[in-house]
């Protein structure tokens, strides 16, 4: 079995990942570690794993772990590595912004449908944030097809969860409910490390993607669209997307008009391409805790441990 340990148990993300591990067939939680919470029954903080473990937040960690998950605050994950000191055996998935650019400290961006071989490989992994996620499955494979012809165009809304579990003036109920808003226009934290992926695969791209995010009045998933010129027909751009997924474990094109409950409780990413006069439009659709973190970050792990990456990962559609 992997040993595995989580740092900073108590926020959704970490919720997230505890209710696929404990049902992952190759996995034991070791231990999740909380300096809020220590001594607390995990159920008690997660309340959906009622009646499916006895664990409880501890202030202890387990060194010599296989395989450790960071779900800390961006910013953190750099300061406890510095703190604390794992085996060289031991394997970390960061699951914050500390280690995505670049490469830094041998951590391999986890986009599994562009890095699989190198993820296979590597003992540190930077998962991507939720929102890179969705707008770079959307958008890489005309990128590493050398077809990117100008601007990107993106606008995307995500569910209350995006925010995390920390209160601010636009998570409390009273605002965020029949409300809507964008923020961070031009200028998200994402941008950094979506405008790295598309120079890795198309080089001298220099053009702008404009990203536009939104906060939606509900609690999880993530609706993007991107839309950009392209000389091409409909059929050169479906071909390009078919074979630049025609591997992928959990990242599918398809014809329907799509919506968020499609893949809400899932690590799926649906796309659905469309032509328009020269503009190429994909729509993407995920859930951000999964897809854009936990579910992705075990998904990571897999890869990293040689298992097949659907396993512990048959999660279903929240459709009702």
């Amino acid at each position: 079995m992997i040993e595995a340990g989580i740092i900073g148990g108590a926020g959704y993300t970490a919720g997230e990942l505890i209710r696929i591990l404990l049902w992952h067939p190759e996995v034991n939680l070791n231990f999740i570690y909380s300096t809020s919470q220590p001594g607390k029954f995990v159920s008690g903080i997660h309340q959906d794993l009622v009646g499916d473990t006895e664990l409880k937040f501890t202030d202890k960690i387990n060194t010599e772990a296989d395989v450790v998950f960071l779900c800390l605050g961006h910013g953190n994950s750099r300061k406890f590595l510095a703190e604390n000191k794992f085996s060289e055996n031991t394997k970390i998935i960061d699951l914050s912004t500390d280690f995505r650019m670049n490469g830094e400290h041998d951590f391999i961006y986890g986009l599994p449908e562009f890095n699989k071989e190198k993820i296979k490989k590597a003992n540190f992994i930077a998962n991507p944030g939720c929102f890179a996620t969705a707008i770079s499955l959307a958008i890489l494979p005309l990128a590493k097809a050398k077809k990117v012809e100008g601007e990107w165009h993106v606008n995307a809304v995500t569910g209350a969860t995006g925010a995390g579990t920390s209160l601010s003036p636009t998570t409390h109920f009273t605002w965020r409910d029949n409300n809507f808003s964008a923020y961070k226009s031009f200028e998200h934290q994402h941008l950094l490390e979506i405008g790295q992926s598309l120079k890795k695969l198309q080089q001298g791209f220099d053009q702008t993607v404009n990203f536009i995010p939104n906060r939606g009045n509900f609690s999880r998933g993530i609706h993007a669209t991107a839309y950009t010129k392209f000389s091409g027909s409909i059929e050169e751009a479906k071909q390009i997307y078919s074979e630049a997924y025609k591997d992928a474990a959990f990242t599918f094109l398809t014809e329907e008009e799509m919506h968020l409950k499609q893949v809400v409780n899932t690590n799926k990413c649906l796309l659905k391409l469309q032509k328009f006069g020269d503009n190429l439009l994909i729509t993407s659709v995920i859930d951000n805790l999964l897809k854009g973190a936990s579910g992705q970050a075990v998904q990571n792990l897999n890869l990293m441990f040689g298992l097949d990456e659907r396993t512990g990962l048959n999660l279903k559609a929240n459709y009702f």
